[in-house]
């Protein structure tokens, strides 16, 4: 054979070397004739034959001992059938033996290792922590029907929640709170009001869950992150997260007529929000309630057939600054305040703006003699064009505008009066407020 690692002084001659390396086969000791030349007088012998071997002549009668290599191959050769012959038979042993249903009893997978549900405060589990003991669930039978919603507690044992899933109970019904401990009361309405859909509800019993704080609507900016908590479908203490998507939406809430309907400058959030979720918190990333849960836009489905429908990523909140005043008010008197500045708007009207009426309508003045428009000098058929700088863009809008106000805000007001352009000052004030309901 060649071998390709010799140097190029090498012999280009194949070396054929004794299996096994029998004596008297080894190289010269002295110098080597040419190629083709093995004549005697060189310094070196021929190799000495095996055994009974002779030269020109034939084999001696004498035993001829076998090279090594000759008696090693058929031993490895038959090691080799060995061990394939026993792999092939524990194989067949294994088959034959396995369960029939190919588990393995003694198979066991490494256990965890230990770890920790501690999480940082501000990460969303950490919020979600820190928020999740002052949610509750309500559950609410009246007369006819039935319902579940979410609040929250605050100061003095309170729960907010919705107007529109309290008002399930009417009168006569009942209200059950249950609260993220599993501890449960009965409670009963302390006051209610559906312009902003808001209600404040008392347990009957101790509340030991804490109060969850309430921060600052003003400073909310679209995109903040934040956290809605509630019991979306009777799902108590479901926790979603998003942002702050939009600000300042006209939003209905509650009942879509008569007295449970309701318009709110709602936040607007990304956040999943079910049927379920009003009257639970929408809380920031330091886990202070920013607004109360209320409405969704939903498509494929109407509530009013009795479809039911899901979170399509708008959510809307009430302002927690609005919540706060009414929330106030509901404690101390029962019943909340609606800001109002004394106009009837014009639904016909198509132009910019918002258009003051300018006859009677559903035996309402067009502007409140001595109201907070009239004293600003606001006439019927003016156009509203702008509140505070921002343009209003329709009717819902101003309203929502005006109503996130606290009576005796003050509000600037650009309008347009003969075709000429005015601005005015005008103190918020408030429509009659209704008789107490009864809880």
């Amino acid at each position: 054979m060649t071998d390709h690692t010799r140097s190029s002084s090498a012999s280009d001659r194949p070396e054929f070397l004794p299996v096994g390396g029998e004596p008297g086969w080894g190289p010269p000791s002295g110098p080597q004739p040419p190629l083709g030349v093995h004549g005697a007088g060189q310094g070196w012998a021929p190799p000495t034959p095996y055994p009974g071997l002779l030269p020109g002549g034939p084999p001696s009668a004498g035993p001829m001992a076998p090279p090594r290599a000759r008696a090693g191959l058929p031993a490895l050769l038959a090691l080799v059938i060995a061990l394939i012959a026993g792999g092939v038979a524990s194989v067949g042993t294994w088959l034959l033996t396995r369960p029939p249903t190919g588990t393995d009893p003694g198979y066991s997978l490494t256990l965890p290792a230990a770890g920790s549900t501690a999480r940082p405060p501000d990460t969303v589990a950490g919020v979600a922590a820190k928020v999740l003991p002052s949610v509750v669930s309500l559950e609410v039978r009246g007369n006819s029907e039935a319902g579940t919603g979410s609040g929250f507690v605050i100061k003095g044992g309170y729960i907010v929640t919705n107007n529109h899933v309290a008002a399930v109970s009417g009168q006569g019904g009942e209200i059950k709170i249950r609260f993220n401990d599993g501890n449960s009361s009965s409670a009963r309405i302390v006051g209610r009001d559906p312009n902003s859909d808001l209600a404040v509800v008392k347990p009957d019993g101790k509340v030991t869950a804490p109060e969850l704080p309430l921060g600052n609507s003003d400073s909310v900016v679209v995109g903040d992150p934040v956290i809605a908590i509630g019991s979306p479908l009777g799902l108590a203490g479901t926790v979603t997260t998003g942002i702050v998507s939009s600000l300042n939406r006209p939003v209905e809430a509650g009942g879509s007529t008569g007295s449970d309907y309701a318009l709110i400058n709602a936040i607007q959030t990304d956040a999943a929000i079910n049927p379920g979720n009003s009257g639970g918190p929408l809380v920031n990333a330091a886990g202070e309630v920013i607004g109360v849960n209320s409405a969704i836009a939903a498509v494929g489905g109407s509530p009013a057939l009795g479809q039911q429908t899901g979170s399509i990523g708008l959510g809307f909140a009430i302002p927690v600054n609005h919540v706060r005043r009414i929330t106030q008010e509901l404690i101390t008197t029962g019943v909340a305040r609606t800001s109002r500045i004394g106009i009837t708007i014009d639904q016909a009207y198509q132009g910019e703006g918002v258009r003051i009426a300018t006859g009677t309508e559903s035996g309402e003045p067009p502007v409140t003699p001595g109201g907070p428009a009239a004293e600003a000098g606001l006439a019927p058929g003016d156009v509203i064009l702008e509140v505070d700088g921002k343009p209003v863009g329709g009717s819902r809008e101003l309203v929502v505008t005006i109503r996130s106000k606290a009576p005796g805000d003050k509000v600037t007001i650009r309008f347009q009066h003969e075709g000429q352009t005015k601005t005015a000052t005008v103190t918020v004030g408030a429509a009659p407020v209704p008789a107490v309901r009864p809880s």
